[in-house]
């Protein structure tokens, strides 16, 4: 058989996480999305949900650090077996 160069497709469903932010931030994270939306001041149904920030802030942060992208380079999660569901 030929040997493919995709040999697995890699699971790409959304994992959800339940998290608490300080109030502080909730409240900076509420302004953000006020101002990306550019409707400062408009009523609060017509800000988009700023829980859709998160993972974008996230990602973004982990891009940018460099510490982290040396580390990461040429490294697989510790828990990546478990992820995928291999072995349960």
């Amino acid at each position: 058989m030929t040997k493919l160069r995709i040999s697995t497709i890699p699971d790409s469903r959304p994992v959800k996480l339940t998290i608490e932010l300080p109030a502080e931030i909730h409240r900076d994270l509420l302004l953000y999305a006020e101002l990306v939306s550019g409707s400062a001041g408009e009523a609060a149904d017509a800000i988009p949900d700023a829980a859709r920030l998160v993972p974008l802030m996230v990602g973004r942060f982990m891009e940018t650090d460099r510490a982290f992208q040396k580390q990461r380079h040429g490294r697989k999660p510790a828990l990546a077996g478990r992820m995928t569901g291999v072995g349960d």
